[in-house]
């Protein structure tokens, strides 16, 4: 991924190598930190960023990774865009949005019907990239836990 396409700023860059994770740093975030995956165990989100499309952001000098976000998709019709996550050391620098147009730039090839996400608190942020409320919700239906 070539990092200028992301408006990162200098010193940051974007890969979805999933060898460069670190899932202890992402479980510890998510765990404690994200309200929607409080308390997630780390067996389950081991699980999670096996089974996911994966992106992280990281500090180019030290190699740290600083965000994260993942993509549950078919790669042909729909994705799923969750678990988006900027360290709290390192918000306010625009990374979260460059980390979800970075999202949104490596889908396009595969021509989705929909990328879907659901936040309770950054909507500026993911509105920035083109992400809108669904026009019509009364269509969306969920299973389990809501």
């Amino acid at each position: 991924m070539t990092d200028a396409a992301y408006d990162l700023p200098a010193g940051y860059e974007i890969s979805t190598d999933a060898a460069r994770l670190d899932a202890a740093r992402i479980h510890q975030w998510l765990s404690t930190d994200a309200y929607w995956a409080r308390g997630r165990p780390r067996e389950k989100q081991d699980r999670a960023i096996a089974g996911s499309l994966n992106f992280g952001l990281y500090e180019t000098a030290l190699g740290e990774q600083v965000a994260y976000a993942r993509v549950i998709t078919d790669h042909a019709t729909f994705a799923w865009l969750c678990d988006v996550y900027v360290d709290r050391a390192v918000r306010g620098k625009g990374l979260g949005s460059a980390l979800v147009t970075a999202v949104r730039d490596h889908l396009e090839p595969c021509g989705l019907g929909r990328i879907l996400l659901a936040t309770a608190d950054a909507h500026g942020v993911y509105e920035k990239v083109g992400f809108r409320g669904i026009e019509d919700p009364t269509i969306w239906m969920a299973l389990g836990r809501q």
